[in-house]
């Protein structure tokens, strides 16, 4: 399955991009009825393909040599919920994380939110590695791409782990950009119901297709 070599590939530039610090986060894709998956406790450096574990939907291990990541029951749950999402991203990014602390959904400060289908709403703070946050994040990510973990980091899906990689950095520069504002002490100008449906529809059809 090429897709363990994609994994640890983008958990490497998660590094090099300062979207995770240490072994937080985790990444995953699906091929049909199996999803890859990083392990638990594994630093990135020394990541490789063979240490990507393959599982059923269900959680039951495929080829899997080493224990999963403590939040494959929230990938789980989103592939089970989301026949259109193919990869998961999971990042620890710092100003996603200070902003899951400091409102219920980012405000609407760029026309990028419109990359995730709407403002991603934040879903309430759970211990991590439960179903209880499995589900919180499902409902969070309704209709949306992506959504922030109350106390905990950001969640981004696509179709295509490049997809979900992607929508995982316009996320983290769309919060540093939301807590700048929050911060600058002044009432900001947000964008408007009507103007974030526009920019959503339009980037729906933006660039090469």
């Amino acid at each position: 399955m090429t897709e363990r070599g994609a994994i640890a590939e983008v958990c490497q530039r998660m590094v090099a991009d300062r979207l995770v610090v240490g072994t937080a986060g985790n990444v995953s894709s699906r091929d049909g009825d199996v999803v890859a998956v990083t392990p638990t406790g594994v630093p990135y450096a020394s990541l490789c393909p063979e240490d990507v574990g393959l599982y059923a939907l269900d959680g039951t291990p495929v080829d899997a040599r080493l224990k999963p990541t403590s939040e494959l029951p929230l990938h789980l749950a989103i592939y089970a919920a989301r026949p259109d999402v193919g990869a998961v991203v999971h990042t620890h990014s710092t100003a996603a994380t200070a902003l899951s602390c400091l409102v219920p959904q980012i405000p609407a400060v760029h026309y990028y939110l419109g990359l995730f289908g709407g403002s991603p709403r934040v879903a309430p703070y759970v211990e991590y590695g439960t179903d209880a946050l499995a589900a919180g994040t499902v409902s969070a990510l309704e209709d949306r791409t992506a959504c922030l973990l109350g106390n905990h980091g950001a969640v981004a899906v696509g179709k295509s782990l490049s997809e979900a990689y992607e929508r995982a950095v316009y996320l983290e520069w769309v919060c540093e950009v939301a807590l700048r504002v929050l911060s600058s002490g002044m009432i900001p100008r947000l964008l408007d119901g009507v103007e974030l449906d526009d920019a959503t529809a339009r980037l729906a059809t933006y660039g090469q297709r």
